[in-house]
């Protein structure tokens, strides 16, 4: 509970915050005002312990001084305590009674007895929380300066050092750099255009700011007692994770600690049967969370247990143990790609494999089933390369498996052949002057859209094909072409009114990302053109 240093909860609670204030960003929808009622359940339990916890700290203080014979001084000080405890209590009640107004006011809970009926609800809590507009007669302006009292109360009470508790848009250091944002009054920036839960989730934070500090001024004014150490008369284990929920592939992080200690005990503890390391009297846990059989919120439950050993007065070993659940939350898999939907066969669709929710701990590697994978230079790079009708890609992150994702398998559309004569398409309907054709180009031009998605697997070439000269049944000329132009100066000089020249397909080609020259499958092309 010092001052100087935040405890693993108030890192937490201060984590959470920034999670709050990023949802109160976002446009509304189903998922986040769940996220909103999951941030404010998880703030509102944190903050259930914390008043459970300064409430037996006034009771541990009162045994103390009553112990070392209710010296005057440590009187005082047990009445400055209470007096927090107090002033404390009456602020939390203010904001429990603001919560329970808004919740009745939009309908109270659903029929679930879990969800609020008015979750998304803003017009009635930007009535109550603001007033109506230039009034400054909502709830929220008292909050504002009870708050702010509050914190000035401690400051003189306790000697802390408490920052101003209720900020205005251009004192907030989250709001300030937003012009639109930096004009609001603390009401306005918390309660305007917020959804009822939303709003719950803030009040939640809110709590949560006032409690620390209590505890912190608690904790000041307890080392003003006389020479008194707290008895262990009620011994229990707690557990503080830094967040019980977390996205597998990341790390689990808590510790485990007796809630009465005291600097001659030098406990020992296990962790799932391992002896960890003891640091002040905690434990610390870390471990990677894994997944699991996840429900249908994309949630699966685990469980770690552990163990705390004493000595006590007479000497002999004194174990504790505990069972602590958590949550571990099925991250997300984006994948981004020209054409994510569908790969394209034997060709190398580039992606773009993120998991949003491992932050900067995501370290990527791939398997798939029916595709060669190739990883990419970048983080989450990868290009695959389906040899199937199906494929699926596995992601792990830092050897813990993530998920998968499936893709259906499209087959390379057939390129469009193409003869050119003089660098322009020949015309076969109305035909060419026979003495003008001496060159002939044959093109193969990828689809348009494989050519959009995929431009480095679409290179298609003409590589084989036949050109005759032809008069009414009867060939005159043939040459054979190995490439995509051919000379055929010999027809002007052969060719009269009426003949045709006759062009057949023989053989495509397509060159890949890897540079490989493969074959392609087509059917058989033959061109026809009339010659005047």
């Amino acid at each position: 509970m010092a001052g100087g240093k935040e405890t693993p909860r108030q890192k937490m609670i201060g984590m959470m915050y920034l999670v709050l204030t990023a949802l109160l960003a976002l446009q509304v929808s189903s998922a986040i005002i769940q996220k909103f009622q999951f941030l404010d359940d998880s703030l509102m339990f944190v903050n259930g312990s914390a008043i459970e916890e300064n409430t037996g700290i006034i009771k541990s203080l009162s045994k103390a001084v009553e112990k070392a014979g209710n010296n005057p001084k440590d009187i005082e000080t047990l009445k400055k305590a209470e007096d927090v405890r107090k002033k404390t209590s009456e602020l939390i009640s203010f904001i429990q009674k603001t919560r329970d107004e808004l919740i009745s006011s939009t309908g109270g809970k659903d029929d679930d007895g879990v969800s609020y009926k008015g979750a998304k609800e803003e017009e009635k809590v930007v009535q109550y929380m603001v007033g109506p507009e230039g009034s400054k007669k909502g709830v929220g302006y008292k909050l504002q300066k009870d708050m702010n009292e509050y914190g000035e109360y401690l400051k003189t009470t306790a000697k802390i050092e408490v920052p101003k508790l209720a900020l205005d848009g251009k004192e907030d250091p989250l709001a300030m750099k937003d012009p639109n944002q930096k004009r609001k009054d603390f009401p306005n920036l918390n309660f305007a255009e917020t959804p009822m839960v939303a709003a719950l989730a803030v009040l939640a934070q809110k709590e949560s700011q006032i409690l620390k500090y209590e505890s912190e001024a608690l904790a000041k004014i307890s080392a003003d007692l006389g020479n008194y150490k707290l008895d262990f008369d009620q011994i229990k284990v707690m557990v503080r994770p830094k967040s019980s929920v977390v996205a597998a592939g990341t790390k689990y992080e808590a510790e485990m600690f007796l809630a009465a200690s005291s600097s001659a005990i030098v406990p020992s503890m296990k962790f799932e049967g391992r002896t960890i390391d003891v640091k002040a009297g905690m434990g610390i846990i870390s471990f990677p969370a894994t997944g699991g059989a996840y429900d249908k919120d994309g949630n699966v439950k685990k469980k770690w247990s552990g163990s705390i050993t004493i000595k006590n007065k007479s000497g002999q070993d004194t174990t504790f143990t505990i069972s602590e659940e958590y949550i571990v939350a099925k991250p997300v898999i984006s994948v981004q790609s020209a054409s994510v939907n569908a790969l394209y066969k034997n060709c190398g669709n580039e992606l773009n494999v993120q998991v949003p929710a491992l932050g900067s701990t995501y370290s990527p590697s791939f398997a798939a089933n029916g595709a060669q994978v190739i990883n990419g230079a970048e983080k989450g790079k990868v290009t695959l390369v389906p040899t199937g009708t199906k494929v699926e890609l596995r992601v792990s992150s830092g050897g813990n498996y993530i998920g998968s994702q499936e893709f259906g398998v499209r087959l390379i559309p057939k390129p469009t052949i193409k003869c050119l004569i003089a660098g322009k398409e020949a015309n076969t309907k109305s035909g060419e002057v026979a003495a003008s054709v001496r060159s002939i180009q044959m093109k193969a031009d990828a689809d348009e859209s494989f050519k959009t998605f995929l431009p480095k697997d679409a290179l298609f070439s003409v590589s084989a094909w036949d050109c005759i000269l032809v008069r009414g049944k009867r060939p005159l000329s043939t040459k054979n072409f190995s490439g995509q132009i051919g000379q055929v100066p010999e027809f002007a000089g052969l060719a009269q009114a009426g003949d045709r020249i006759l062009i057949e397909v023989k053989k495509v080609n397509r060159t890949n990302f890897l540079k490989q020259v493969e074959d392609v499958s087509m059917p058989t092309t033959i061109i026809n053109i009339p010659l005047n």
